[in-house]
């Protein structure tokens, strides 16, 4: 499948009131929680929305999503804007960035529950294989990712990755076989004006997560699946 980038601008465009005001919001609460350092219109334009929006096809119909690391609620907030069919469950662990998350998805009526967690302890209680997607963005390398996200969700579902322009998925591949992953593919744009080169990283969810996944105590990062 390609990625439309043009397509991306243009579903924002048509979303501006909301979009608008959801950059109200961000940059307001940026200036007490510090949740970007993108904060020049433009860049926000490119680099938050519509880069979020491109992979907006990827995403089933009426799916249940996990977000990890839902940090200032990229991707989750453009999706649920220009898709009203999702519901998000978002992950996050620090107190300020739920409080603006919360106020975000109350603000823009948007259908999504801030969970105040980390995604390992999320995935080893009750929303383990529960979602039919989880997506993450500028999270950690792919093989961590893939520990944190893929437990999340159901066989049959799959985990949306936004990366950057760099292959992570040669280094990843041990991992999300061991975590019930399947097939992989890498989807790749380059955001307008220059803005760069980005990739989505889409990998099917085919078999359960061993129990013993995710790890824990930082072991994901510390010692991650190779």
């Amino acid at each position: 499948m390609e990625i439309k980038v043009s397509l991306a601008e243009s579903f924002v465009n048509a979303n501006r009131e909301q979009f608008d005001a959801f950059e109200e919001l961000l940059l307001f609460y940026n200036k007490k929680f510090n949740l970007t350092a993108i904060t020049e219109h433009e860049e926000v334009f490119y680099k938050h929305f519509v880069d979020s929006v491109a992979g907006a096809d990827l995403f089933p119909e009426h799916a249940r999503v996990a977000e990890v690391g839902s940090g200032a609620g990229f991707p989750s907030i453009p999706l649920m804007i220009v898709r009203r069919d999702l519901q998000f469950l978002l992950i996050e662990s620090t107190g300020k960035k739920c409080e603006f998350l919360r106020t975000a998805v109350r603000e823009l009526d948007l259908a999504a529950c801030v969970l105040q967690m980390r995604a390992e302890e999320a995935a080893r209680g009750m929303f383990r294989e529960d979602r039919d997607v989880c997506c993450a963005r500028a999270v950690a390398r792919l093989n961590t990712l893939s520990e944190y996200c893929l437990p999340l969700v159901k066989q049959g579902g799959k985990m949306i990755a936004y990366k950057g322009a760099r292959e992570e998925l040669k280094e990843a591949e041990n991992a999300i076989r061991l975590l019930g992953g399947g097939e992989a593919k890498t989807y790749h744009y380059e955001l307008p004006k220059g803005y760069g080169a980005r990739s989505l990283v889409e990998i099917k969810k085919i078999r359960r997560t061993p129990l013993q996944y995710p790890r824990g105590n930082g072991k994901e990062v510390t010692s991650p699946i190779v």
